[in-house]
């Protein structure tokens, strides 16, 4: 099964804390963060890596339940 990865450009903020959880799931380009692939593997980092987004820019999707950030 497979996740839906997807970071809103007009939130983020570019903190690179995605990027250092999980460098080979996110990468920073300029003034936005953004996923390497939009549908990854079954990856608890990649929940992680929405947790500690100081924007909450980051969500993770199940198909079409949102599975992250977690509450």
């Amino acid at each position: 099964m497979t996740w839906k990865v997807e970071i809103d450009p007009h939130q983020c903020i570019a903190s690179g804390s995605c990027a250092a959880i999980a460098p080979d799931l996110f990468t920073v380009d300029g003034a936005h963060a953004r996923p390497r692939e939009e549908r990854i593997e079954e990856d608890e980092r990649a929940l992680d890596a929405a947790d500690v987004c100081p924007a909450l820019a980051l969500t993770v999707r199940d198909g079409e339940n949102v599975i992250g950030p977690r509450p």
